[in-house]
């Protein structure tokens, strides 16, 4: 008889992708987690907490269960029934890498529970399949920043630690929706542009400098249209002109907005700002502070 596998746990990080300028190219891991807890039982079953608990414990339809039963069954492996302990601290749907750290925990729970021999590039080409890009993926799996290119990913050796502030919006924005209103072609100026910010940004993050950062948080490739879709976004980069703020930035495809603070000025004075200026919009919005997580998922299994 086959021994039956211990069981598996794993914390991933939520992610913000693009960071601006950088569209498809790089994405950071956040202080935000997924924490799972998998082991073999009679059937499927999930115990979930923290944010949206109802989404995540609801067994059919569930993201990590499907991506886990069909990456084993296209190996040829017959899939244990799990399970599942979830805490989540992360918003689903909402532009913070949350279906990336799904597929991630599934992927990683199939390579246990069914004894694959796959190491991280495998197991992140395979979420980045199923996700259709690689940035959240690859930030999730590595931690830190991430950049990725045609047929790979790296950690880039950021000095990034300025506060991270999400505002996270009530509705959700389907990232199909949100690519769908992305034209095929651009203009020459808003390309080169976008390179040069770009390139900023990464200086920006390898020196940890607050004024190259304030200057390369600029996007001319997604971020004009879907702006109309993201309502949270005029009114939180109009305030990066003021103390206290360097930037704001789509998370993501958004409908959530990323702000970086700036760490010379109180936080929570800035926080309140922030708060103020949305309320007297009439905008309604979850202000989550956070910073970059180091450690990504890979960093983060445990089994037994």
């Amino acid at each position: 008889m086959a021994k039956t596998p211990p069981p598996f746990a794993i914390t991933l990080p939520a992610t913000s992708a693009n960071l601006g300028p950088a569209f498809d190219s790089a994405a950071i891991a956040m202080r935000l987690h997924l924490r799972l807890r998998a082991s073999v039982a009679p059937e499927y079953s999930i115990t979930a907490t923290g944010r949206d608990a109802e989404t995540c414990g609801r067994v059919e339809p569930n993201l990590i269960l499907e991506t886990y039963r069909d990456v084993l069954e296209s190996q040829g492996r017959k899939p244990h029934p799990l399970a599942l302990t979830i805490a989540n601290d992360m918003p689903i749907g909402k532009g913070t890498g949350s279906s990336a750290a799904a597929r991630l925990a599934a992927i990683a729970m199939a390579v246990h529970f069914g004894g694959l021999k796959w190491k991280d590039d495998r197991v992140m080409a395979e979420a980045a399949r199923r996700e259709k890009h690689v940035d959240n993926v690859a930030a999730c799996w590595l931690g830190g920043v991430a950049l990725v290119y045609p047929g790979g990913a790296m950690r880039l050796k950021a000095r990034a630690k300025w506060p991270l502030l999400l505002a996270v919006t009530r509705e959700v924005l389907l990232t199909e929706y949100s690519r769908a209103v992305l034209p095929d072609c651009y203009p020459r100026a808003d390309a080169v542009a976008n390179v040069q910010y770009a390139m900023l940004l990464s200086a920006a993050l390898v020196e940890g400098d607050s004024e190259l950062l304030r200057h390369a948080l600029r996007d001319h490739f997604h971020e004009p249209y879907r702006g109309p879709l993201c309502p949270l976004l005029a009114p939180l980069r109009a305030l990066a002109t003021e103390k206290g703020v360097l930037g704001a930035v789509l998370s993501g495809a958004g409908p959530s907005v990323l702000m970086v603070l700036d760490p010379a000025i109180p936080v929570q004075k800035t926080i309140r700002k922030i708060g103020a200026r949305l309320a007297e919009l009439g905008l309604p919005a979850e202000l989550l502070l956070t910073s970059m997580e180091n450690r990504g998922a890979c960093d983060r299994k445990r089994v037994g």
